[in-house]
């Protein structure tokens, strides 16, 4: 069984890995936004361009 003492410690610990978490998730998210923008960006310019035929046709022989 474990010791009567204070909470203090186990609620700090316990704070500490809830705002990790936290952060973990703001900064997938962010990334994840990030990705998403970079190829959005990437296909209007592909568009823009005319440059989307390339893609269908595929590599190069």
């Amino acid at each position: 069984m474990e010791e009567g003492g204070p909470a203090g410690p186990k609620v700090v610990r316990l704070l500490y890995f809830a705002g990790a978490g936290f952060m973990f998730t703001i900064a997938v998210n962010k990334w994840r936004e990030l990705e998403r923008n970079s190829m959005e960006k990437q296909r209007l310019s592909l568009e823009t361009h005319g440059d989307h035929k390339l893609l269908r046709e595929g590599p190069a022989k």
